[in-house]
């Protein structure tokens, strides 16, 4: 790979030491394992405590190959032409999603690959690889058809947003808040499709939070499906269904950027899925959803969290500054050249650009070109 396609340094040392650890560990093991075989006091009457050994080491064997093959896709697809660049500016864009949480001196490295499949997905830090060792990065996955436009940050971010309400244990913290709603609500179903559904809500709130409008567009785009799926409301599945989803999104908009382009927003998702023809008890626990919406949105930015000392959890995004007069602001000084897109902190970037698409001001095409250029200065930048 070139220089600008590398992981960081810090990334690549975690790793290394990682890999190295295991196979010490194994070879130390393996050296046991043959002294034992040589030792006079073993013989055939031994054969199944001996074969059981094997069997141990050579599981741990194809364990750590596992773990090195969860690497090796990450750094190998750095040697592809431009992807390795893309891929390095966007572990760029997926640290300055945490960047909020500078007090938190344990931030783990994040990494990021692309790969096929619908949906983006991370194995998070500090979570066990297969042969339960600790990973030591946060490693995203990106579907290769969300590489098209600002809608990336959208499907990054959130994931950034699984590794950030991990750090903060607030899923844990939330559940709990949220079942004693579900206890007293009158709407309980409501409580327990948010209890239910809250890791995937928080994700899709810390991308709204440093995104704005661009994580909703972004979402539209991943949960753009037939009709058949846009109303499943299953309690087993922790992902909201896809309709109600992008109705929290814009309701979570509306309370951290107050302005119009949320209804119009929302107004055109259900233009585009119609709850006519639906089963009433369908429709009923979409009431029951849209009643109880603003009071559980209210509890979600009002969280403390612990870790921070009871900072609340709106108070940790940058909100200042991102409002959608702000970044429409930004894009006109852009264009006046009186500010420069590749000094601002690449999520704002992304923001700027989403709102820009938003506002019907930028077409897919000059996106594309901003876009690239913005993405192998990061990655240059960077190394």
């Amino acid at each position: 790979m070139v220089k600008a396609a590398s992981i960081s340094d810090k990334a690549s040392a975690v790793i290394t030491e990682l890999l190295e650890k295991s196979k010490a560990g194994l070879r130390k093991n393996i050296q046991a394992y043959i002294r034992t075989l040589r030792s006079p006091g073993y013989g055939p009457a031994d054969n199944e405590e001996l074969q059981s050994g094997f069997t141990i080491l050579r599981l741990r064997f194809n364990s750590i190959l596992d773990e090195l093959d969860i690497f090796a896709d990450v750094l190998s697809q750095r040697s592809e032409y431009d992807v390795g660049i893309w891929t390095s500016a966007l572990d760029v864009l997926a640290e300055d999603g945490l960047r909020t949480l500078h007090t938190m001196a344990d931030k783990p490295q994040l990494i990021v690959y692309l790969d096929r499949g619908h949906g983006a997905a991370i194995r998070r830090a500090r979570t066990r690889l297969p042969g339960g060792d600790m990973n030591p990065v946060g490693i995203i996955q990106i579907p290769r058809e969300r590489m098209i436009g600002s809608g990336i940050a959208s499907s990054l971010i959130h994931e950034v947003g699984h590794q950030a309400a991990s750090l903060l244990g607030l899923v844990a913290s939330l559940k709990t808040r949220l079942a004693e709603r579900k206890a007293h609500k009158k709407n309980s179903i409501a409580w327990k499709y948010f209890e239910r559904w809250i890791s995937e809500i928080l994700a899709d709130v810390w991308a709204m939070g440093h995104l704005g409008v661009s994580a909703t567009l972004g979402l539209m785009g991943v949960v753009t499906l037939p009709r058949y799926f846009q109303f499943r409301l299953d309690l087993s599945d922790p992902h909201p269904a896809p309709y109600v989803r992008v109705m929290i999104s814009c309701a979570f908009g509306r309370t951290l950027f107050p302005h119009a382009q949320w209804d119009k927003c929302q107004g055109l998702w259900q233009t585009f899925y119609p709850r006519k023809g639906l089963p009433p008890d369908v429709l009923a626990i979409l009431d029951a959803i849209d009643q109880e919406l603003p009071a559980f949105v209210d509890l979600v930015i009002h969280h403390a969290l612990r870790p921070l000392k009871g900072t609340r959890l709106s108070q940790i995004f940058p909100l200042e500054g991102r409002q959608p007069a702000d970044l429409q602001q930004y894009y006109r000084l852009w264009r006046s050249k009186k500010i420069n897109l590749y000094t601002l902190p690449p999520t704002l970037v992304f923001a700027i650009l989403g709102q820009a698409k938003f506002d019907l001001i930028i077409d897919a095409e000059e996106e594309n070109k901003i876009l690239t250029s913005l993405l192998r200065y990061w990655a240059f930048s960077r190394n």
